[in-house]
């Protein structure tokens, strides 16, 4: 099986080399930049499938870097791996279309999980986009996107909400959602799909927009006119 190969761009080398041999005996193969502008360089040759970016970089910052490979990429996963928490930095980096908003200090063992989710599934659909009440959804950028805030969401949640998207107004089966998404309607399946449909509420902030749970039945998404 081909290797995922991902592009960390950070001026720390020390911590970022600890990273990237972390990362590495995940079993992925990792690329390390020490700026920005090398960054920009490296993923013109390597063509990567995730990068991290740090935003605060000599030469380019994470925020640029971002925005020049977004303008003809939509494919690559983006994630920010930053000090710079405030809001308005999280919000924009969204705005960038990145994936994931990564706060330091992190364990690496929660971005490793980050990634593992990213990549568990090729199933998300790679092109279509879906206005639903007043939200768009990108499956392909793991993205919802309401009055300018944009969320982002994990690949099983993504699948979920792509999964209801598709047929709006009309009950979508537990057992269904069950199948296509984790293979099989187990116990321990149904649980973790009651926790994944929390999370998609809790992101779904457009006041239109809800999740009807039928007993024992399945889901519905409801768009109010």
């Amino acid at each position: 099986m081909k290797k995922i190969k991902i592009l960390l761009v950070d001026d720390d080398y020390k911590n970022s080399l600890l990273l990237k041999r972390f990362i590495e005996a995940e079993g992925y193969d990792v690329t390390y930049a020490g700026n920005g502008k090398a960054g920009l360089e490296m993923y013109k040759a390597l063509h990567p499938d995730l990068m991290l970016l740090d935003i605060n970089m000599p030469e380019l910052d994470g925020f640029e870097l971002a925005r020049t490979i977004r303008k003809n990429d939509k494919r690559v996963i983006i994630f920010f791996l930053t000090d710079r928490t405030d809001k308005v930095d999280r919000i924009h980096g969204f705005s960038l279309k990145g994936n994931d908003y990564i706060p330091k200090p992190f364990y690496p063992e929660e971005l490793i999980a980050r990634i593992h989710e990213r990549f568990d599934s090729v199933s998300v659909s790679q092109e279509v986009e879906y206005r639903v009440g007043d939200t768009l959804f990108r499956p392909n950028l793991s993205s919802l996107t309401y009055h300018g805030e944009t969320h982002s969401l994990s690949v099983r949640q993504t699948e979920i909400l792509q999964l209801l998207a598709e047929n709006v107004g009309r009950l979508v089966e537990r057992d269904e959602i069950l199948e296509r998404i984790w293979g099989d309607a187990s116990y321990s399946n149904s649980l973790s799909l009651n926790v994944q449909i929390t999370y998609i509420r809790r992101l779904l902030t457009d006041p239109r927009i809800s999740i009807i749970s039928i007993k024992k039945k399945g889901y519905i998404l409801s768009v109010e006119e």
